[in-house]
């Protein structure tokens, strides 16, 4: 799915979250969205994915204008920080519940189940429900949920933050690998200008509700545009 955002801006009550923007994001592409907490990375995500209304402007699926219409009428698949399972469902059937959406046969949804969870490393936990499992556990189902969704468009808000530090790296780099091998345009929101690096890809450097740079990520981390652009891609600023 391609994405265009037309002078897209988002107001709530006398607070201004997102400034007016424009965005374009090709198909097939992973864009990294990166910035300080507070900088309108969850709130642009949010308008992206049709959660939210843009005060104002246009947001345009392969030239199509969906700015009125429902997450549930998109393609889209979307990961939290806070982990989001539904409790009275095992892992196996929580990851198995988007293909059973999509009438997929119970051979294939087998399939998939399997081959996700061994990637997020809960491929042992499939019989367990989601309040046997740790926090760690409970978001890699998350994110092993949204994957097997084969979503047009995959949303990921800074969907590693609450796991261990080598649980971390290893996903990092497996994920990069599998959006390389999708044609799913992946937006991947973070904090961290390491990870921003090693997820590769466009980057969207954003602080205080604006856009400030956007282009290939070591590019843009080579060569900012601002100082301010710089201290967001720098730990520490």
């Amino acid at each position: 799915m391609s994405l265009r955002l037309d002078g897209v801006s988002r107001v709530v009550g006398k607070e201004v979250w997102i400034d007016p923007l424009s965005l374009e994001l090709a198909e097939g592409q992973l864009y990294v969205l990166l910035g300080p907490t507070r900088a309108g990375k969850t709130s642009l995500m949010r308008l992206i994915a049709g959660l939210d209304a843009p005060t104002a402007g246009r947001v345009l699926a392969d030239g199509v204008d969906v700015t009125g219409l429902s997450v549930r009428k998109r393609s889209v698949a979307m990961v939290y920080q806070q982990f989001i399972n539904y409790p009275t469902l095992t892992a196996y059937e929580n990851i198995a519940s988007p293909l059973r959406l999509q009438g997929m046969a119970k051979a294939e949804v087998d399939r998939q189940v399997r081959e996700t969870a061994k990637l997020l490393h809960i491929d042992h936990l499939l019989d367990r429900l989601p309040v046997e499992l740790s926090g760690g556990q409970q978001q890699r189902l998350a994110i092993a949920r949204a994957l097997v969704k084969r979503a047009s468009l995959l949303l990921l808000d800074e969907p590693l933050v609450n796991l261990d530090y080598k649980l971390r790296e290893e996903l990092r780099a497996e994920l990069r690998d599998l959006f390389a091998r999708q044609r799913t345009t992946v937006v991947y929101a973070t904090t961290e200008p390491l990870e921003a690096l090693i997820m590769g890809g466009q980057v969207i450097v954003m602080d205080e509700g604006k856009v400030l740079q956007t282009g290939p990520t070591v590019q843009v981390y080579h060569r900012p545009g601002s100082l301010r652009v710089a201290a967001v891609y720098s730990d520490p600023p």
